[in-house]
């Protein structure tokens, strides 16, 4: 298994900004799906979101591969320096309301 880079930290607020705008698809409504955005000590940032972020395919119940794929490539764009986690999903998050998950961070260099 290899080992995570280094992240470097940066100011939530702009953290906030850059992934709250990530999450915001104009297909589905022109607010953010974020719903909450939680940092970690080495840096890196769980953002967790609505489900609504993904239109789904009639009769499907989670988004598919190609879709979180889409996301993750979407996040890449939207900054070069951002590294995505492999791993992603479903959690609730402190009220209690269903949501997605994806892990990132900034690196170091």
């Amino acid at each position: 298994m290899k080992d995570l880079p280094v992240f470097r930290p940066r100011p939530l607020e702009t953290v906030q900004d850059f992934i709250a705008e990530v999450l915001t698809n104009p297909q589905v409504a022109p607010e953010t799906c974020l719903r909450e955005l939680i940092p970690f000590k080495d840096g890196h940032y769980r953002a967790l979101f609505a489900p609504a972020y993904f239109v789904l395919q009639p009769g499907a119940d989670a988004p598919s591969k190609s879709q979180w794929n889409g996301l993750k490539k979407k996040l890449k764009r939207h900054h070069p320096a951002v590294f995505v986690f492999k791993e992603c999903g479903a959690i609730r998050n402190r009220a209690g309301e269903a949501c997605l998950y994806v892990d990132f961070g900034f690196f170091s260099v």
